[in-house]
């Protein structure tokens, strides 16, 4: 089992990313990371997280090569981030009733996503949805609370991905 190592850098949204030997930069979530992390409040969650599977845009680039299992996003995508919603931190089809995420992005940043498994077995209302590790923006601005690398370091990641590895985000020093 293969694992990814995260470390933010001390009082920044941005960190490391280190995997099999290699070290690449990131962005993190704007407030840090968190070992309490509860929706909207901008912070990477501390923890180790099953890679689930891999998302992308079929028109802006091949089918990653990995192992993990992937998925093309389609226009009507979405994640769910209502708490109160029976399928909060589920994928759902847009238009949606209840508030939900865009899968399908004009900016770059869910070119191509890996669903982490933060908070969906149990999934537990207002722990926090759509924790991904995606693509960053060209300034490494913070995120939401996802862990963004460029796209090609992103790639380059998956092509070694299998079942079975993880994500470890280290809670700040």
């Amino acid at each position: 089992m293969g694992l990814i190592e995260v470390r933010a850098r001390a009082g920044e949204a941005t960190g490391t990313v280190t995997w099999r030997g290699r070290t690449y930069a990131c962005a993190l979530g704007s407030t840090g990371i968190t070992a309490d992390k509860h929706e909207g409040d901008g912070a990477t969650p501390a923890g180790t997280f099953s890679l689930r599977w891999v998302l992308y845009r079929a028109d802006r680039g091949t089918k990653p090569q990995t192992k993990l299992e992937v998925r093309a996003i389609e226009r009507h995508d979405g994640w769910c981030d209502s708490p109160g919603d029976p399928a909060y931190n589920r994928p759902i089809a847009l238009p949606y009733p209840a508030s939900a995420e865009a899968m399908w992005r004009e900016d770059g940043l869910y070119d191509v996503v890996v669903v982490l498994g933060h908070n969906d077995d149990p999934v537990v209302p207002g722990a926090g949805s759509a924790v991904f590790l995606h693509c960053v923006k060209p300034d490494y601005a913070p995120t939401e609370g996802c862990v963004a690398l460029t796209k090609a370091d992103l790639l380059e990641i998956l092509r070694d991905a299998r079942p079975g590895d993880e994500i470890r985000i280290e809670l700040n020093a």
